[in-house]
């Protein structure tokens, strides 16, 4: 084996619910996965030739050119998986849609000759994948949710935690988990998925106060719903507390 090391970036996809669909069903499915994934990589600059593959049964894992921008493959490789994912579960049928984890990893690996790669970043990579909260996380997110993304902590604090650009670290959430003899925090994120909406807080009194009056701002100054305050005026505050006051006069 070369003894040589070579930091790389490792990305693997497995596919949902992928036991008893079928042969046929099966190796639609992973053409499909393998197609969208060439045309993510593509589309976020990373040379899709150039990468090292091996199959994985029922998912993938690529091992990306060294030198790759780690940010790269996340955004906005993710977002352009989970774009095609989802337009293509629109026409599938309910035997070949396709939903997926994916975890992302980064070490020094053996790289042979031949494209076989090997090290301890792959057994990582492979726990990240089969990770509880991910599974957990996807299995209960809605049908239009695509994927679960769960990122090492090694690569989330060189990539995500900088905020760069197209990268927002609150959209992840520590989760910690163990597969096997591995037990370690992980950064986990559901690609597509919208924000649930804060529930608007009980209003402190139902005393009307007037429009301008010092006590109506201060009280307006912290909400998150929509108030209307009768009498002189119409009171908004929007649900990021910012305040639009119109003056209604009755003639």
């Amino acid at each position: 084996m070369n003894d040589e090391l070579e930091y790389r970036a490792v990305l693997a996809v497995d596919i949902e619910r992928s036991a008893g669909r079928g042969d046929r069903a099966l190796l639609e499915i992973r053409a499909r996965l393998t197609e969208m994934l060439k045309e993510a990589f593509e589309a976020s600059g990373v040379d899709w030739s150039a990468c090292l593959r091996h199959d994985l049964g029922d998912g993938l894992r690529v091992t990306a050119p060294a030198g790759t921008r780690k940010a790269a493959l996340v955004h906005p490789l993710v977002p352009e998986l989970a774009l095609r994912l989802r337009t293509y579960n629109r026409g599938a049928s309910p035997l070949t849609r396709i939903r997926v984890r994916i975890a992302l990893h980064a070490g020094d690996v053996h790289v042979s000759p031949d494209g076989t790669v090997a090290g301890s970043p792959l057994e990582v990579l492979a726990r990240l994948l089969d990770a509880p909260p991910a599974r957990a996380a996807l299995a209960g997110a809605p049908g239009t949710v695509p994927a679960s993304l769960l990122l090492s902590g090694h690569f989330y604090d060189e990539t995500v935690r900088h905020g760069h650009l197209g990268l927002f670290p609150e959209d992840f959430r520590k989760v910690g988990f163990t597969v096997k003899e591995h037990t370690a925090d992980a950064w986990l994120q559901l690609p597509g998925r919208q924000p649930t909406a804060e529930a608007a807080p009980e209003p402190a009194d139902t005393q009307e106060e007037p429009a301008g009056s010092e006590a109506a701002g201060s009280k307006l100054a912290g909400s998150k719903m929509v108030n209307k305050a009768s009498g002189h005026g119409v009171v908004y505050a929007t649900q990021h507390g910012t305040q639009h006051i119109r003056i209604e006069r009755k003639h």
